[in-house]
């Protein structure tokens, strides 16, 4: 009986399985890179804001302590975000006439919110509490990056779970001092693991990695 397929076609089907192969692998490999780039992570790009917020001027400089603003942050899983009143404790008394600031003067006159671009947002089916963070001795700067370094506030984290799990797998490695949790320029010791350790028996601190501790 005669061939009807040349022997060179078995060569183009392996070819051909073989490179399909390597082609999806190759565009997952893509597709991972493009996940993990500022465009989609947001790392890193500072978003305009109604008002130029500089949180360097007024933590940094200023040594505002972070609850002044989200005064919420130790008792709510949001840290909450300041009245207009807040703001206009001091700039009812300095700048009071400065351009950039029109708008906050105009919300606490039409008694309407300022609206702020939101910079650090988790999807709605992921539960986060600051406050039980802030209680087990996360600092602020470890989610949210040098915020005492930031003219205009970026996200210096990708907020992926991947991300999250860094810590939750291995808190040893994050955890400081309750007293320095809103301390903006707190570096780690040396010894971060051994005091890691030690803060994670003083606070009670457990490696939480079942889905239902943020997918509830």
């Amino acid at each position: 009986m005669p061939q009807i397929f040349h022997h060179s076609t078995n060569t183009i089907a392996r070819v051909s399985i073989y490179g399909a192969v390597i082609l999806i692998a190759l565009l997952g490999a893509a597709a991972n890179l493009v996940n993990e780039t500022s465009y989609i992570t947001e790392v890193h790009n500072a978003l305009p804001q109604p008002i130029p917020f500089s949180h360097k001027h007024h933590v940094g400089e200023l040594g505002l302590d972070c609850r002044y603003c989200h005064a919420s942050v130790e008792v709510s899983s949001s840290a909450g975000m300041p009245p207009t009143q807040t703001c206009m404790t001091c700039h009812s008394q300095i700048w009071t006439s400065a351009a950039m600031l029109e708008p906050v003067r105009a919300s606490y006159r039409d008694s309407t919110p300022i609206a702020w671009t939101r910079v650090n947002a988790l999807p709605d089916f992921v539960y986060f509490d600051h406050s039980i963070h802030i209680a087990k001795g996360v600092g602020c700067t470890t989610c949210h990056g040098p915020v005492g370094e930031m003219n205009i506030t970026w996200r210096e984290n990708s907020l992926y779970m991947r991300w999250c799990l860094e810590c939750h797998n291995a808190p040893e490695k994050f955890l400081r001092p309750r007293s320095e949790v809103f301390n903006a320029f707190y570096a780690p010791p040396s010894n971060q693991e051994a005091l890691g350790n030690q803060l994670m028996n003083e606070y009670k601190v457990q490696k939480l990695t079942t889905c239902t501790t943020c997918h509830r």
